[in-house]
């Protein structure tokens, strides 16, 4: 029997955050979430989780119509969610794109441990202002406390991945410290280390980079400007 996951929706659009900034990419966005960051900016799969279930078969098949005219070397899938290792069907989806030549980006907050190849792990690990709001949603706050720092599964992550990145989101100075202290935790190099401002707006973004980018560089991270923002609006299938 054919496996399936459950997909809020796949488009093409090119990556807006990290090293492949600018590649164009076939996305395929699951829906369903294990954390409740207050911040989410794709509730549709995550707080009120969407979609419809497709086989993984399809979901390649899918992604090689949209490169046929394509060299090999342009074949960039990125799987995001939501939270994209939450389905079992996520690692042999990984072995089929392998085997049909794609390079695969995973867009994951690193809570779940899988078996599977990945090309560029897209590590978000989500900081301690991250949860929901404790008197309006009390379970999801403590679900989210209990299951969004699993170190052991990260660095599993990070050592399984040939290639990794860390993306953090980052509303405040007061994060700056928390920060350096996981990227020395899970020992990753400043070089893979990249600083997004919280915001769904150019608005936003104008308004974090005079003082969010001096630190980033000051450090020796690389700050992220949330381009496809930038491109094209807070919206979806972009």
């Amino acid at each position: 029997m054919s496996q399936s996951l459950f997909i809020s929706e796949t488009f093409s659009s090119r990556q807006g955050e990290g090293k492949l900034t600018g590649q164009e990419s076939f996305f395929i966005r699951t829906s369903g979430c294990n954390l409740r960051c207050w911040f989410c900016d794709t509730p549709y799969a995550s707080w009120q989780p969407t979609g419809q279930r497709q086989s993984i078969e399809s979901l390649v098949q899918d992604a090689q119509a949209v490169f046929a005219d394509k060299p090999a070397s342009h074949r960039h899938v990125v799987l995001t969610g939501g939270e994209p290792l939450l389905g079992a069907a996520i690692e042999p989806l990984c072995h089929l794109f392998h085997q049909a030549g794609f390079h695969v980006t995973l867009e994951t907050a690193g809570t779940i441990q899988r078996e599977l190849p990945c090309d560029l792990l897209s590590l978000s690990p989500k900081l301690a202002s991250s949860a929901p709001d404790a008197k309006q949603h009390p379970r999801w706050h403590q679900l989210h406390e209990q299951r969004r720092m699993p170190l052991n599964t990260m660095r599993y992550l990070i050592e399984t991945a040939k290639d990794h990145q860390l993306k953090f989101v980052v509303s405040d100075r007061s994060q700056f410290d928390e920060i350096q202290s996981l990227v020395e935790q899970l020992e990753v190099h400043p070089s893979n280390v990249f600083i997004m401002p919280q915001g769904v707006s150019i608005d936003d973004l104008d308004a974090a980079l005079p003082w969010l980018q001096p630190w980033t560089e000051q450090v020796g991270y690389h700050y992220c400007d949330r381009m496809q923002i930038r491109w094209y609006g807070n919206r979806r299938g972009t």
